[in-house]
């Protein structure tokens, strides 16, 4: 009992870690490519371009991992995101997911 107990400690641990692995500050640095359509911010200027501000850090990786793997088809995001490492995904979805969106004016 003591065991199974320990390794439901250890898988719960390590499944919280992984939701915020992301460094944003890395993420900063590695978000410059990204800014040309979504902002440096991540606040998109243009409508034709997502706004990745304040979107779910686990959305954000998955948007990615499925723009890499075909799963989601865009011609433009398709090559951005080819070359991404796990890491490099994750540091983009920390970083863009801590900025605040623009509000939106009624």
């Amino acid at each position: 009992m003591k065991k199974y107990l320990w390794l439901l400690a250890c898988v719960a641990v390590w499944g919280s870690s992984a939701a915020v692995a992301g460094d944003p500050v890395a993420g900063k640095a590695k978000s410059k490519p990204c800014a040309a359509c979504h902002g440096p911010d991540g606040n998109s200027p243009a409508p034709d371009f997502p706004k990745l501000a304040g979107q779910p850090y686990d959305y954000l990786v998955t948007a990615l991992r499925h723009y890499k793997s075909g799963d989601r088809k865009n011609a433009i995001m398709a090559p951005q995101a080819a070359n991404l490492s796990r890491r490099d995904m994750e540091d983009l979805a920390a970083f863009y997911s801590q900025q605040s969106g623009l509000k939106v004016k009624y």
